[in-house]
């Protein structure tokens, strides 16, 4: 007996039960398939129909395209079923069933594979399909719709053999629209369609079991198509799930401007998050004229006032079919005659905004928990809304200057500012190639744009709505659309968008905003948008907070008990200031070397090349003045949270003019005969400093060791700064990173010394504040004798940037812009380990040293402080290795803190 390849939506329920979750009947018979089925189990109209399995489509991969042993035959069984359930036959000249061929994945994949309508029209069923709804319109555009989806996706012809000649008949006939044509036109069309096939050199087949066996091979064919796997690439699907087919009954939204039509509904709305209804009605039309975006559509609430009972129904089964699933949902449906049919319920694609908000909303509401909500918000989400928004006022400015181009429906929320072109294919080029911010513009997009989508900053059209495939594909990536911008007229031939006399020509510069659906003509100045005025994104981070506090660490022996938790790097007063306003419970890297910026790097030159030793302690007094100020201001910002200091990491040299500039600059004066003594001192004194390998020489402890007046100036400033902000009544935590130590021979060398000055610094003051010591492993050697290191450290923060240098022999300025891409694309390594940590290698150093450290110092606090610390992946890595918090710029804080919740919920 061969393998169950077709289910019934009867079937569900045993289905469930036999796979034992949802998830994996979704699995079986794809997001559409199963829902559709579900939707029949609760009593909702779905017109009848059947499944063929995404097993079936994976085993047709592995026999070579072929249908799996049995499936045909099934097929043909449940076809049977529904032939009974509905009274009609296939094929009969009385009255004949009309079914569709419609793809469906696992993970909804909106417009990347294939759907076959009307199957089973040919010469003989159209006349009784006449006979039986006495209209011949009707029929007829049914019959053209078939003959030209049917070309297209199961005989490989272009959709433009066929659009061509329908919009020169309709200009012939002084019509817009294609809801103008008479039955007598689309009897015509559907002749011309039939004509074109067999002119290209193919067949339309007036067999509807062999229209419907074909259709069948294409949907199957079509979960590899190329769009369908740069969708997949960019959201991240398994290449391996196949899609499901699903053959279900005809209903037709076609059969009258009063009483039938189509549309697309969300329960909630996709760009806002707001609780209302949000869809498109089009009267008199099939789904795919909604999806496609080649009518401009009606509010949903029109068929409010035309079929009453339609929508009353619609609006009760909806907010069924949400709390059912407990989640937002993307509706297709079909009102014939009067009649709701339920097509599809998925959930729906939303912008980031609407993501959070529903996720809150839906919590508030009691139908999901906080973890569920955490969980359906991912690092990328939080990432967009932290993205550019166009200044207001600058807005402002270019409308009144006459700089706003069009207004069309606000599909996709954002800002996006770039050239414009008008293909795909263009589009891939200008990014790939030339590293041009694009803005794609087209008449309407189709499947078969997405890969140029995906690559672009925004996208406009000038037809369509907000259910359009556009806009849904947009949303979902967080690209700034704008859909239906009607006024423009685009003229893809010469690549030229026009309104009234402004004409833009491929390459001008846009500025589209996907939030108010505005488009200028220039390029408008963005800002970064404010996190306290999301109100929903800062309580989603803050359930995130407290689930991370209850949770703690995984349990194990000498693990903190905190969880893990998000740190920023600020080096002064304003980074810290915004890094709390983010979320930071502290700061985890402090770069003092930064402070001697500006005009203070001329301060600290006059100590490096200072000759006496009062001219060094003058310059060095005066540093101290303005780093204990500093300090001072941060320690206020940041009371009663941790600040990690780390002392002074690069080399001297680096704040001395480069030693090819001055050899340059003083050869230059020795030609014209100019002899300038300070010029040349400073040549002799960066001469004398110079190293062949920096990264390498005297910087970090070694530094400290050989120069240890500097960061004894340091930790003066670091305790005094912490003694001021005391007396003012703020509650300073200061933790010393001593950066670089390979041995601990080092520390033992310099941190006694330094402990002894903070001693003084607050003997002196007469206080008493809680500090720590502790040191940065950047060395594979550190790594490796973590446990010696910790006798002295009293905690340990990863600087996983020189980490993975030394760990992998690259310098990562010379490798990310040289051969690491290569790598990256040939294949030699499956990522870029300076942006999420190499698990295998730099992993199992981190994991070694945590497990020593900790053997020594049970409970220590270990963190990362590198790039690495605001990326989801290697958040996941530090929560597993049961790290105490990961330290990253103030701007990814979201990012990460959200990303720890992910961690410890997965």
């Amino acid at each position: 007996m061969s393998k169950k390849w077709v289910f019934l939506f009867e079937e569900v329920n045993e289905v469930e039960k036999e796979r034992g979750s949802w998830n994996a009947v979704r699995l079986l018979l794809g997001g559409k398939g199963a829902n559709l089925a579900k939707m029949a189990s609760l009593g909702i109209s779905v017109p009848p129909g059947f499944t063929i399995s995404t097993e079936a489509c994976n085993e047709y991969y592995k026999v070579n395209e072929k249908f799996p042993e049995g499936m045909w035959d099934q097929t043909m069984v449940a076809l049977k079923h529904i032939e009974e359930k509905t009274g009609k036959k296939v094929g009969d000249t009385v009255n004949p069933l009309l079914v569709s061929c419609r793809s469906g994945a696992a993970q909804s994949m909106p417009g990347m594979m294939d759907t076959v309508l009307n199957i089973g029209l040919n010469d003989v069923t159209a006349q009784a399909m006449i006979k039986l709804t006495n209209n011949e319109r009707f029929v007829y555009d049914s019959y053209r719709r078939l003959v030209q989806g049917y070309a297209c996706i199961v005989l490989g012809l272009k959709d433009e053999i066929f659009e061509k000649p329908l919009e020169e008949y309709k200009k012939e006939k002084n019509m817009k629209f294609d809801n103008e044509l008479t039955a007598e036109d689309w009897k015509v069309m559907t002749e011309k369609f039939k004509k074109i096939v067999i002119d290209h050199g193919k067949e339309f087949p007036q067999d509807p079991i062999e229209q419907i066996r074909l259709s069948i091979h294409a949907v199957f064919a079509s979960w590899n198509s190329d769009r369908a796997k740069v969708y997949r690439k960019k959201a991240n699907i398994p290449d391996d799930l196949g899609t499901a087919v699903n053959i279900v009954t005809m209903v037709f939204g076609n059969m009258g401007e009063k009483d039938s039509g189509t549309g697309v509904a969300f329960t909630r709305n996709p760009s806002t998050g707001e609780k209302a209804l949000y869809g498109e009605f089009l009267f008199n039309a099939q789904g795919e004229d909604v999806v496609a975006g080649i009518r401009n559509t009606d509010p949903i609430v029109s068929l409010e006032t035309k079929i009453p009972e339609a929508y009353k129904k619609f609006i009760e089964e909806s907010q069924r079919l949400e709390k059912y699933f407990t989640e937002m949902q993307d509706i297709e449906f079909t009102v014939e005659r009067g009649v709701l049919y339920f097509l599809q319920t998925r959930d729906g694609k939303r912008t980031a905004r609407a993501k959070v908000k529903i996720a809150v909303d839906l919590v508030e509401e009691g139908l999901i928990t906080k973890e569920k909500a955490i969980l359906r918000v991912s690092p990328d989400d939080v990432d967009t809304l932290l993205h550019p928004q166009f200044n207001e006022k600058s807005q402002e400015e270019a409308r009144k200057s006459g700089k706003l181009f069009a207004k069309g429906v606000a599909a996709s929320p954002g800002a996006a500012v770039g050239r414009i072109y008008f293909e795909a294919d263009t589009c891939e080029k200008k990014v790939k190639e030339e590293n041009q911010d694009v803005i794609m513009v087209r008449t309407f997009t189709k499947p078969d744009d997405v890969h140029g989508m995906l690559v672009s900053k925004g996208i406009f059209t000038n037809q369509g709505g907000a259910t359009s495939h556009a806009a849904v594909v947009a949303r979902q990536f967080g690209i700034p659309c704008v859909v239906g911008a009607s006024a423009t007229i685009i003229d893809q031939e010469n690549k030229t968008v026009r309104v009234g006399d402004i004409l833009l020509k491929e390459g001008d510069w846009v500025s589209v905003d996907g939030t108010t659906g505005e488009i200028f003509a220039c390029k408008l100045e963005t800002i970064k948008p404010d996190l306290t005025k999301q109100v929903e994104l800062t309580k989603l981070l803050s359930w995130a907070d407290e689930i991370c506090a209850k949770e703690g660490m995984r349990s194990g022996e000498n693990m903190p008990s905190k969880g893990l938790q998000v740190w920023a790097n600020a080096d002064y007063p304003a980074d810290a200031k915004r890094a709390r306003m983010f979320g930071a419970k502290g700061i985890g890297l402090c770069r003092t070397e930064h402070m001697f910026l500006g005009d203070r790097s001329l301060i600290l030159r006059k100590f490096i090349l200072a000759k006496e030793e009062k001219e060094k302690q003058n310059a060095l007094a005066e540093l101290q003045a303005l780093q204990t100020k500093d300090f001072e201001e941060l320690f206020v910002e940041m009371t009663g949270l941790p600040v990690i200091v780390r002392l002074i990491d690069p080399p001297l040299h680096e704040f001395l003019p480069t030693l090819t500039d001055l050899i340059e600059e003083v050869s230059t004066l020795r030609a014209k005969g100019v002899e300038d003594k300070d010029k040349e001192n400073l040549l002799t004194n960066v001469k004398e400093m110079h190293e062949s390998n920096p990264m390498l020489g005297l910087r970090g402890v070694r530094l400290s060791i050989v120069k240890p007046e500097l960061v004894q100036m340091q930790i003066t400033a670091v305790f005094e700064g912490a003694c001021q902000a005391k007396k003012r009544g703020f509650e300073p935590i200061p933790e010393i990173m001593i950066p670089l130590v390979s041995h601990i021979a080092e520390l033992k060398q310099i941190q006694p010394e330094l402990e002894k000055v903070a001693a003084e610094v607050l003997k002196k003051y007469e206080l008493d504040i809680k500090y720590k010591f502790g040191t940065m492993i950047e060395t594979p050697r550190a790594a490796l004798t973590g446990g010696e290191i910790a006798h002295l450290a009293e905690f340990f923060s990863f600087g996983t940037n020189d980490l993975t240098q030394m760990t992998f022999g690259y310098s990562r300025d010379d490798a990310e812009s040289g051969f690491l891409m290569r790598y990256l694309q040939l294949g030699v390594l499956p990522e870029n380990p300076f942006k999420s940590i190499d698990t295998d290698g730099v992993g199992k150093l981190i994991r070694m040293c945590v497990t020593e450290g900790r053997t020594q110092r049970p409970g220590m606090d270990i963190g990362i402080c590198g790039e690495h610390g605001g990326e989801p992946r290697s958040i996941k890595f530090a929560s597993d290795v049961g790290l105490t918090y990961v330290s990253c710029s103030p701007f990814r804080i979201p990012i990460a803190r959200l990303s720890a919740c992910h961690a410890l919920l997965k």
